[in-house]
């Protein structure tokens, strides 16, 4: 996993650096950007009896490549690459058993938690102020954001004695959700709100399970 992030590390510096020869173009010119994001995160549609997420956080760093659609830049797609990291304290207790996922009630845990490793594929839709030499503008980039699960590991504690599983077979490995991110030059507010349930075919006491995440914070687009 480690060496994953260093590549990706790698990858983005090196088109952030490519970025600055493109700038210096001429009046034709994209938004290419390094950006990373911090968020508040939050579990939704949970299972009857099955509290929201206690204080949960998660952070992505990546590389996004822009396409202009109108000559003065103000209109643009972009694609992107990057790695997303979610850590969750919450209730509903994850267990894998014989390559069969089993969900209880939770409360009772003394810790419960879960997290996340993703590669994270953002598409966007981008509409803002800029010009080639205004670099502080501001801007409303909406679209889609692909994540696909390189590693997850859900962990509680009960009766003193800590458990701990790194395969859930129900867990959903590629996931998707819409983004809104708007705000002036770097610093910009930032919303994630997924479309895909965590879990397949996952049921607690005949309940079909749907719980998705929703996250909000601060992202910020670095050239």
């Amino acid at each position: 996993m480690k060496y994953t992030f260093f590549i990706l590390c790698f990858f983005v510096g090196y088109l952030a650096n490519a970025q600055k020869d493109t700038l210096q173009l001429g009046a034709h010119y994209a938004e290419d950007q390094i950006y990373a994001s911090v968020n508040y995160s939050q579990l939704n549609n949970q299972p009857s009896g099955i509290s929201k997420s206690s204080f949960s956080y998660a952070f992505s760093i990546g590389f996004i490549k822009d396409f202009t659609l109108n000559k003065k830049g103000t209109i643009a797609i972009a694609l992107g690459l990057g790695y997303g990291y979610d850590f969750f304290n919450h209730q509903l207790k994850v267990q894998e058993l014989n390559n069969s996922t089993i969900f209880d009630f939770g409360a009772n845990l003394t810790a419960n938690t879960f997290s996340t490793h993703n590669l994270e594929l953002p598409l966007e839709f981008r509409l803002r102020t800029s010009t080639a030499k205004k670099y502080d503008f501001w801007r409303i980039y909406t679209g889609v954001k692909f994540l696909y699960n390189l590693k997850h590991n859900f962990k509680y504690t009960e009766n003193t004695i800590p458990n701990s599983f790194t395969t859930i077979s129900s867990f959903r490995k590629l996931q998707y959700g819409l983004t809104l991110s708007a705000g002036f030059d770097e610093y910009n507010f930032n919303v994630f709100y997924s479309l895909t349930p965590l879990f397949e075919d996952a049921f607690l006491n005949g309940e079909e399970i749907n719980t998705s995440v929703i996250k909000f914070g601060f992202i910020f687009y670095i050239l």
